[in-house]
Formats: C-alpha cells, structure tokens, sequence
C-alpha cells in the first residue's frame, strides 16, 4: 500500500525486505521437469498444523515471488484477531497447508488406485499447485474485500477471489517467466475455480475426480476446508473433533468421483458442523461483524482519494493491496482521509457500532439445542424472534422454517423507514444491518446427500447416505439466518431499537421479546 501513501523519502523508505523460501538462482538453477520430484531442489518448510512441508521446485517458483509473498500480509481471518487474540495466521501458512495436504490426497489415490485411474506426476503437481494457488486473488482483509467493500462501491460487480487468482496467476507466470505448459496451467486454473464454477468444461475429461480435491463444487468436502477448520480452531482456541486423515486415507475413486466409507459419515458431518459452529461463533460474532461494518464504511470513505476499487480489475496493480491498507490511511496526513482515519481511531479505541437487536428469522440447528440438553420454550408460534443485545450479550432460539422462501434482508432504510415517532430523525448513514447466512455449504439442503458412500473396500456399489439412516439426533435443518442492527451513534441505541421493534410489528403482526437489556446496561451505552 506504500504507493497510495508516499513518503517523503520515496517508496523505498515503506518497502519491507521480502521473507522468502530460498531457492537456486535461476542463473544457475537447472529447471527440474513438471513434476519432478528431485531432492535436491526440493526445500523443508514446518507448519505447526502439519508438520514438515515439502515444497517442491516449480512450488518454489511461485512461492518466491512478491504476488505470493503477498499473503503474509492477508490475515486468513481478516479482522477477527480484534475478538479473538490468536486469530493472525495469515493466508500463507494456509496456502502451504492446502498445497501439503493436496499433495497427500492424490498421493494416496495413485497409490492404492495409481494405476486403475491413469494418475501420473503431471496430474500430481497440478493438484498441488492449485492447493498452493487458490487463494492467491483474495483481497485486504479476506471474504470482508469481496462481500461487504466491493458491492457497495460497485454494486452489481461479478468480482470474485476465484477470478483474481486466475488473472494473478497468468500474470506471474508472464512476468517470473515459469516454465509451466499452457495445457496444465489451464488445467491449474480450472481447479482454483472448481467450487465456484463446477458445471465449466474441465481439460482432464476422463478424471473429473481431479477437480474435486481442493476446491470441491460436487459436494463440498476439499482439502481447502480440511485445512482452515483445523487451522482456524487452533488459532482461536477452540476444540476440533474433526479428523481429516480419516477421510484422505478412505477415499476412493468411483465412477470418476471420490466416495468414502459408509462408516466416516458421522466424520464428514463433522466437518459441516464444525464448519457452522465456526461462522456462528467466530466468523460471524457480533462484535467482528461491528468491527468489519466499521471498516468498510472507513475504506468506502477512502476509496475516492486512494482508489482501493479501481486496483481490483488489473493483476499488476492488485497485488499490492494488502491488510496494511488500514495502517496507510490511519498514518496519512491528507485531510481527505479525515473520516476513514476517524472511524479506524474508534476501532482502535473499542468505539464500536453498538449492537442492541439479534434477528433470527431462520431455525438455528436445532441440534444443537438437543445435544446441550435445551428444550425449546414455547414462542406461540412467533414468526421471529429478536433479543436485545448490548455490550455482547447474545441469545439465540429457532424458529420455523417456512418462513425462509419469504425472508428478505433487512437493510438500513427498513430501518429508518419503520421509525413512527421519536425527538430524532433516524438517516440511513446511522444504522448498520448485518445479514448473516450460516449453512453446511449447500443453503437449506443437505451436503452429505450428495455424497456417494461404499460398505467396504471389497465392494464396487456406491450410493447415497440419509440422515435418518445415521442418526435421529442430527440437524432437521441445514441453515440458518441472523439480523444485527446497529447503531453507529451510542446516544442512538434506544431510537433504532424502537424502529426496529415497529419493523417486526409490520413485517410479522408481532414482536416476541426473549431478553429485556437491563437499565444499567442502557444506562452504560448512553
């Protein structure tokens, strides 16, 4: 970000000493073939995830370059280190996790079904590479760039991380000069984009099986989630039953698609669920999604003097946006960067959008209630439920599910438009609505139902699972969908909660209140 902010010695004076896996010279380097799996260029990085890395020496050539060193400087959780200390992993570990475990995955295939399937060192070291390159294309602060910053600034936009690491990676390939065959750099890209894209044309018509290992759009199970639900558990301290091993050393190939034993189901669940219980308890924490809605208003103010969206459609320039965007506005002595440095300051001072209403107009994962021993309270059948939140406190309950076809996200001039009588008139620019979506990875449906089972190793049969084949004590549903509302003035609260109160009476004939803030709480916001 040096470059939207330079200093008066020049941009040499921001430039920080790249840290980078050495490898030969290209002077002197003699090229290994693809795929090759010479020792002797083949350098040892250790993950505290995985253990010791191999890196193998076409890997090297993307990893020592400034595009892919760029990920030190993206933290994998964007702003969730706010909330929880621990959470500052970056990008980069986890791109090397995903390359390692990638590399595994296709190494256990060739080896109990190498010759069955045709897997040779070219399908082994495209996998990898797309393991090691798929997250290349994110933008500062990770999924917060692409979901929250670029639709209000560009609203329509079609942009996605997936896209951009594709650009990125022609881009690198062109400027470090790699020697890699355009018929599996094609190949490469058409991994990276596999879970966003998973009806495109695949080069490798005959093993589509390939496509589903990192980023996985048949039914969701990747070496990508294997590796950011263990990684991210562990960096926010939170227990992970979730054993990916199981799952590499069972799969098999059948009919061109990758099935696991009948017996891992309850495993694969695991995966999901722990994948959910993440969003709703990191991911998506109240106080992350203030701090983030911050953010973003403080980058929509700083896009017109720095242009951070423009640099979002040109290869060349986006690598140089990174997380330190948001230490290039809080230091810049322009007075046109007066209000994003304003809003920073109050995140840096714990000044956040106060949170006062929790929406759940959506079943939370009702299993969730029946494994903690909870039983449900009786709601009159309410349509929704809202709880009263200030200074963190949340509670949360389901609701019936056929009210989701009809839910809408609620926005700011829903808001402001419900207000009936008060001494201040709400605007738009006052409130802040947070539309949260927590699923299994397949909306309202089930993923393990499009996952293909077989009984045993000596068994050529595949077929699907039901839950209730499993178990009864499994979620009835797969989805769910959370409101905050915040105020982004203190002496607000209480006037966007009443408006929010009028919304629910005319959306839904009632307001169903569970949890009534103490005085003391209002008192203290105030």
């Amino acid at each position: 970000m040096g470059e939207f902010c330079p200093s008066p010695q020049g941009d040499s004076a921001l430039a920080a000493p790249p840290l980078t896996l050495s490898s030969p010279s290209p002077a002197t380097a003699v090229r290994p073939s693809y795929g090759s799996c010479d020792r002797r260029y083949v350098k040892l990085v250790f993950d505290n995830l995985h253990g010791s890395i191999s890196v193998d020496p076409l890997a090297l050539q993307f990893v020592d370059t400034e595009e892919f060193q760029r990920l030190r400087d993206l933290k994998q959780l964007g702003l969730t280190y706010l909330v929880y200390p621990g959470a500052v992993h970056t990008r980069f570990e986890h791109s090397l996790g995903v390359y390692s475990l990638a590399g595994k995955a296709i190494n256990n295939l060739k080896t109990y079904q190498g010759e069955e399937l045709g897997i040779d060192h070219v399908d082994m070291q495209t996998v990898k590479l797309a393991g090691l390159l798929h997250d290349i294309g994110h933008g500062p602060f990770s999924h917060l760039f692409e979901h929250e910053f670029l639709p209000r600034v560009d609203p329509g936009s079609s942009w996605s991380h997936e896209d951009m690491s594709v650009l990125l990676l022609d881009s690198i390939v062109d400027k470090h000069a790699i020697d890699i065959e355009n018929g599996y750099l094609k190949m490469v890209k058409e991994m990276i984009t596999a879970s966003a894209k998973p009806t495109s044309t695949k080069s490798a018509n005959e093993k589509h099986f390939l496509y589903d290992i990192v980023a996985n759009g048949r039914n969701g199970i990747d070496v990508d989630k294997f590796d950011y639900v263990g990684r991210d558990c562990r960096a926010c301290g939170l227990g992970c039953n979730f054993q990916y091993w199981r799952l590499l050393e069972g799969m098999r190939v059948m009919g061109d698609e990758i099935c696991y034993p009948a017996k891992d189901y309850l495993s694969i669940h695991k995966l999901f669920s722990t994948r959910a219980d993440l969003h709703r308890t990191v991911y998506t924490h109240a106080k992350v999604k203030a701090v983030e809605l911050m953010l973003v208003d403080a980058l929509i103010e700083a896009n017109d003097y720095l242009g951070i969206s423009l640099h979002a459609h040109d290869p060349e320039d986006f690598w140089k946006l990174d997380d330190t965007i948001i230490k290039t506005i809080e230091t810049a002595p322009n007075n046109e960067l007066k209000k994003a440095k304003e809003i920073i300051q109050r995140i840096r001072r714990r000044e956040l959008y106060k949170i006062h209403h929790h929406l759940i107009p959506y079943s939370y994962l009702v299993s969730t209630n029946m494994r903690n021993g909870v039983n449900l309270p009786n709601l009159r059948n309410g349509p929704m439920m809202h709880h009263h939140i200030l200074d963190g406190f949340c509670n949360q309950y389901s609701v019936p599910k056929d009210k989701l076809e009809h839910f809408k996200n609620i926005t700011a001039q829903d808001i402001v438009c419900s207000q009936k009588s008060s001494e201040v008139l709400l605007k738009e620019e006052d409130v802040a609505v947070s539309n949260v979506k927590i699923d299994l990875t397949r909306g309202k449906d089930n993923p393990l139902e499009s996952i293909k089972f077989f009984k045993d190793f000596g068994c050529d049969e595949k077929f699907p699972i039901t839950d209730d084949r499993v178990s009864h004590l499994l979620p009835a549903y797969n989805e769910d969908r959370i409101v905050r509302v915040y105020a982004k003035k203190p002496e607000l609260v209480d006037v966007v909660s009443e408006a929010f109160e009028n919304l629910q009476m005319r959306m839904y004939g009632e307001k169903t209140q569970v949890h009534e803030t103490p005085k003391r709480k209002r008192i203290r916001s105030n």
